[in-house]
């Protein structure tokens, strides 16, 4: 597994360059990119915006966040009356240029600014966002959503999506194993004992990272706990610095236990019935693949064994958007065990 590190010490950054930093990671055309064509995401919004065509019909919707304009242009297409799309970083002009492209600017207007900071010029029936980060709450929109219902959202308005939930599971890596392994193999090949260097790979490897990487189904061990939910109609910003629950999961059978799994779904509201867009390993991959939670060592576990505990997933107090992950956990019969994660430093954001 590919992961990002950094040796240089980090500092806490002011809460302007920390909004700048977050934003600017937007102007790039990659990450439109890869949304863009995540189809399970962006279809998955579109089939949601669809089906709710009556609610959206001749109403006004808010899109929060929203980058090159695709959903508010779905929006359009399922007959909103007026769609305000507001954008912070500078994708915002090329979301005027698709609105234009697709002649809706009568009835699309991109606004550049946060939802925080800009003044519509009415009341919204509809919000609409793309929120979700790793792990559901790492560098998300969520609060900005809560914002935004807050002061914009009509009583009875509608909320799209209107409910997250939280998932945990026990896995193995297999690539893990093999990185341990492969000290215990030099010797064979060139002569050299090199397995005393498996307790340092062990530490390096399996460290405190969020790891972001996809999960096979055969490498999830047990079936997967949910341990949060968000109703985004009741959620509060306070709520919203501790999001915690209990999980509790038993193994399938015999395997090493590289460590934790998870993941998140985000359900629409619709007419006829739910629909629900989730980053489940055993659903189609997506962009946000899956968040890895490494042991300290693998732990081996047989059929039932009991991997459980507490999740707490708080923000950094080094960027408010950056997610914490603490896990409280035992297995089987071991003592239980606390460790923190967080995702590593990969945006440049590490000061000398």
């Amino acid at each position: 597994m590919e992961k990002m590190s950094h040796v240089v010490k980090k500092r806490k950054l002011d809460k302007s360059r920390q909004e700048r930093l977050y934003f600017d990671s937007y102007t790039d055309v990659t990450i439109h990119e890869d949304m863009i064509a995540d189809y399970v995401r962006t279809n998955t919004y579109r089939t949601a915006i669809m089906r709710n065509s009556e609610l959206i019909r001749g109403k006004v919707v808010l899109d929060v966040g929203a980058g090159t304009g695709v959903l508010s242009i779905f929006c359009a297409q399922a007959g909103a009356k007026k769609v305000y799309a507001v954008e912070a970083c500078s994708i915002a002009e090329e979301a005027v240029r698709i609105v234009r492209h697709n002649n809706l600017q009568d009835r699309v207007e991109v606004i550049r600014g946060t939802v925080e900071t800009v003044d519509l010029p009415e009341p919204v029936e509809v919000i609409v966002s793309e929120w979700m980060g790793y792990a559901l709450l790492h560098e998300s929109m969520l609060n900005s959503v809560v914002y935004a219902r807050d002061k914009w959202l009509k009583p009875g308005g509608l909320i799209l999506p209107s409910k997250a939930e939280l998932y945990i599971a026990p896995v193995c890596d297999p690539v893990v194993e093999d990185r341990l392994h492969f000290w215990y193999t030099v010797k064979e090949q060139y002569g050299v004992d090199m397995s005393c260097m498996s307790d340092f790979a062990r530490r390096c490897i399996m460290n405190s990272d969020i790891t972001v990487n996809f999960v096979s189904i055969e490498d999830v061990l047990s079936h997967p706990a949910r341990f949060a939910e968000l109703d985004l109609y009741t959620v509060t910003a306070e709520e919203l610095r501790s999001v915690k629950g209990q999980f509790r999961c038993e193994s399938f059978g015999s395997s090493a236990a590289s460590g934790l799994c998870v993941y998140f779904t985000v359900t629409f509201s619709c007419p006829d019935k739910p629909l629900v867009l989730s980053t489940s390993p055993f659903k189609a991959e997506t962009h946000w693949k899956q968040a890895v939670l490494y042991f300290d060592a693998p732990v081996r576990v047989v059929q039932d064994t009991a991997v459980a505990g507490e999740v707490s997933m708080y923000p950094s107090e080094d960027s408010a958007r950056h997610v914490c992950i603490r896990v409280d956990y035992t297995i089987g019969e071991q003592k239980g065990q606390t460790k923190t994660f967080s995702i590593p430093d990969w945006s440049g954001e590490a000061q000398s």
